[in-house]
């Protein structure tokens, strides 16, 4: 698998670790690099919460750097903070999850942190932008985390995978399980690398059921806004967050409720067409 992934993103197979999920690699990591009661992390606010999960289940601090109102960071903020703690690790999530933008200038961020900054790029496919991956090679200090659960369409395989120097790398490799990825799961992938028609239908249907259902959503009068997203999902904030959401749980629609993280908002994911008219017809029963 990874002599098949080494021809897909042009890089060295021993740039590559494979994980059970990335959730596996992200607490892989964080072992190798920090020091249980002694290191902290940093992430952004609000992000995906596997990451304090993973470093407060092996004693690190967190430390939070607030997005601004548009879910960006700011320069200044992240410098400040990054300055004035000893911090090993900086994981950057783009497009970040659950609030859908890319994060811009990610190279600044790379450059700026004195420690590894592992950039999770599980929603890259469906952006449409580059993968950092190109900036392996100039900066050593670099992890990328992708993945087979999103836009391959195969969460329930379980896996994920980094990419950095071959340093980093072997380190990782040290730590894991000898057999945390199960056979079934990388057969199944190698099918599906062989065979890019995959990826490519699925990235085809979910992008134009995306734009269905953003048109769609803005016609909703219980919804306040529509977040814009690089992902496979919409952040949307509800005029009452309460009614919403158990209106949908009623009609078996499961979605993620934000709050108090996020205010009056809750993430949804894009279906297929005939659950997207489901959830724009229970959304429009729903009083202003």
């Amino acid at each position: 698998m990874k002599q098949k992934l080494s021809e897909l993103k042009n890089i060295s197979p021993d740039q590559i670790a494979v994980g059970n999920g990335s959730d596996e690699l992200i607490d892989l990591i964080i072992k190798v690099f920090c020091e249980p009661k002694k290191d902290s992390i940093m992430m952004m606010n609000p992000s995906f919460a596997m990451y304090g999960f993973y470093a407060s289940v092996n004693e690190n601090r967190v430390v939070k750097l607030d997005l601004n109102k548009d879910f960006e960071m700011i320069k200044d903020d992240f410098l400040k903070i990054a300055n004035e703690n000893q911090l090993k690790i900086f994981f950057l999530c783009s497009p970040n999850n659950p609030t859908g933008n890319s994060i811009e200038d990610i190279e600044f961020y790379v450059k700026n942190f004195n420690g590894i900054v592992t950039i999770d790029e599980a929603y890259i496919e469906f952006s449409g932008k580059k993968s950092s991956i190109e900036l392996l090679e100039k900066y050593p200090n670099l992890i990328v985390l992708q993945t087979f659960s999103k836009a391959w369409g195969m969460a329930g395989a379980r896996v994920g995978v980094a990419y950095a120097s071959k340093e980093i790398i072997k380190l990782i490799n040290a730590v894991k399980a000898p057999y945390n990825v199960n056979s079934l799961s990388l057969d199944l992938i190698l099918k599906n690398i062989d065979n890019q028609k995959v990826l490519n239908k699925n990235l085809e249907n979910t992008l134009i059921e995306k734009s269905w259902l953003k048109n769609e959503l803005h016609k909703i009068k219980c919804i306040q806004k529509v977040y814009p997203s690089d992902a496979n999902f919409f952040l949307i904030e509800f005029k009452n967050i309460e009614i919403a959401y158990e209106k949908l749980l009623k009609k078996e629609i499961l979605t993620s409720k934000r709050t108090p993280q996020i205010p009056d908002c809750i993430r949804i994911n894009v279906g297929n067409r005939e659950e997207n008219i489901q959830l724009i017809t229970v959304l429009k029963e729903i009083e202003s």
